[in-house]
Formats: C-alpha cells, sequence, structure tokens
C-alpha cells in the first residue's frame, strides 16, 4: 500500500471514531471546564503532547490553564479540574497525580478507552473514546495503525472539538483567540 493510501485508511478510522463518542459524557468535560477556577491536564507520552495542545488552546480562550509538571504550574485546588488523556487509565505516574487531586477535593476527569481502569475510578467524569491500548489486545476495536496511535489521535481531535463546544458557549472566535497568540517571534 502507498503512503497516501494509508493516510486515507487512518482518515477513514478517524472519521469512525466520532460515532462511539458519548454526546452526554463530551458535555459533562465541557462544563467541568468552565465551571472550573483553574484547568491542569495531564497525559504520558504521545497522549501528553494531545493534552499540551489543549492546554495551549484553552489559554487562547483565556482560561487558567496548565500543563502538570512544567516549571510555572501553580497548586492545584478544591475549585480546580484535573483532566488526565490515557488511554489505559493505568500509567502510575498519572494514577498518583488522580490519587493527590482526589485528596485535595478537585473534580478528577479522564479521557481514556477504558473508563472502568483505576483512573475511572477516581474520575468525576469519564469519556471513553475508541481505540486500541498500546499492546492491542482484543478491546473489540481493531485498527491498522500500531500501539496507541488511534487513541491519541482521537484524543488531540476530541480536545479540538471540546474546545469549539467551549468557544461556542463563551461566545468566541478564533480571531478574539488570537489576539492571545504568541506574538514574540
Amino acid at each position: 500500500m502507498q503512503t497516501t493510501q494509508y493516510l486515507g485508511e487512518i482518515l477513514q478510522e478517524l472519521n469512525r471514531t466520532a460515532d462511539f463518542i458519548a454526546d452526554e459524557e463530551a458535555e459533562k468535560l465541557v462544563n467541568g471546564i468552565l465551571q472550573a477556577k483553574k484547568i491542569f491536564v495531564a497525559g504520558a507520552g504521545r497522549s501528553g503532547f494531545m493534552s499540551k495542545s489543549f492546554a495551549m488552546r484553552m489559554m487562547h480562550m483565556g482560561l487558567d490553564a496548565y500543563v502538570v509538571g512544567e516549571t510555572i504550574t501553580p497548586n492545584l485546588e478544591q475549585d480546580d479540574i484535573l483532566i488526565i488523556g490515557s488511554g489505559s487509565g493505568e500509567t502510575r505516574s498519572l494514577v498518583s497525580m488522580a490519587e493527590k487531586a482526589k485528596s485535595l477535593g478537585a473534580t478528577i476527569a479522564l479521557v481514556t478507552i477504558f473508563p472502568a481502569s483505576t483512573i475511572g475510578k477516581l474520575a468525576d467524569i469519564t469519556v471513553k473514546l475508541p481505540g486500541s491500548p498500546k499492546d492491542q489486545a482484543d478491546n473489540g476495536y481493531k485498527t491498522i495503525q500500531p500501539m496507541g496511535s488511534l487513541f491519541e489521535q482521537t484524543l488531540l481531535l476530541f480536545y479540538d472539538a471540546v474546545i469549539l463546544r467551549c468557544m461556542e458557549k463563551k461566545g468566541l472566535d478564533s480571531n478574539t483567540m488570537f489576539k492571545r497568540h504568541a506574538n514574540l517571534e
């Protein structure tokens, strides 16, 4: 198969993922973000990169958003939300973060393949995304892509859709957000 044919297959897989995401779960996440004082995002590996891009767009909206582990990240408090992107919901460092956030009384949201995971059991909000875990264990969802690629791609697109919904609810447009874009280049 040619590279462009693979691209076409990937796009078809991504197009099908939207049918497997519950609107009610997504709306709970949107409302949790808009009600939070501060928003923290976390993820490991490629999911972490998707979370960082999500935090950037929330900053562009004027929300108080941070990436856990960065040097400028403030303390998490009771009126805050921690959003974790984790395919497995079992990554040790993320489980520890969720446990700490729970002990501080913050809202925990998990975007995952496995809502019944350890983090899922701690979460106040869970959003299930389709995909295969890194080990390609049979979970009923098939992909041609290696490891967790489909989940990670869907995570990025889902986060972008959450941004659009938040923009709609806040009455923002791209021009308003662009004013918060870095301009030091």
